[in-house]
């Protein structure tokens, strides 16, 4: 064999053992980035979030709609409070704190609903009675308690719902009131409540 083929197979060798180092080179710089698993674990495989049922398409429902009530007169806290929509009268006085100590407590309807805007107002029982005299100064003439109904009766000073039926009541039950005075027969009239009314009463 000549020198010339030596030297080019020695120079093939050379090149086939040097690119065989490299490949192992290779091989042991990717085993060493491996992550090794456990056998047997599931593996968790990460949804897309453009899925269905994804965070990316959860809808949230909307805020129920709120109104805003002025609450005001004979509350322990008066001032604007925030209520569902639908609320009544009763949710409002509960927001301001429930009634004051002057409070008239049968003066509003606490069953009424309640709407965006609204003043409730509260009144002592002096308001309402100045209220009712008011009423009661625009009435033509003096009330017949022998025909007069609730509503009526309920315009004279002193004389709430719960009296005004009393009359009525006792009317229907002893007959027509033969004067004025024999209203204090009525449970709950008596003389000082009688003074405030018996200008302003007849018994026809």
């Amino acid at each position: 064999m000549s020198a010339v083929n030596n030297k080019k197979i020695c120079r093939s060798l050379c090149s086939a053992a040097g690119l065989l180092f490299c490949m192992v080179l290779a091989g042991c710089h990717s085993a060493d980035r491996a992550v090794a698993l456990p056998v047997g674990e599931p593996v968790e495989i990460p949804q897309n979030e453009t899925e269905t049922g994804s965070l990316a398409e959860t809808q949230i429902a909307p805020e129920a709609s709120v109104i805003y009530v002025h609450v005001c007169g004979a509350v322990r806290n008066p001032g604007v409070v925030m209520l569902p929509e639908g609320s009544r009268g009763q949710d409002a006085l509960e927001a301001a704190g429930g009634f004051g100590e002057d409070a008239a407590e049968e003066a509003v309807n606490l069953a009424a609903v309640v709407t965006d805007g609204m003043r409730l107002y509260f009144p002592t029982p002096e308001e309402v009675l100045e209220a009712k005299s008011a009423a009661q100064d625009e009435t033509v003439g003096p009330v017949d308690i022998n025909s007069a109904g609730v509503e009526l009766l309920c315009t004279l000073p002193g004389i709430g719902e719960t009296r005004a039926r009393a009359i009525v009541a006792y009317r229907e039950e002893h007959g027509a009131f033969g004067s004025a005075e024999e209203i204090m027969q009525v449970s709950g009239i008596k003389e000082g409540a009688y003074d405030k009314i018996k200008a302003l009463i007849i018994a026809k």
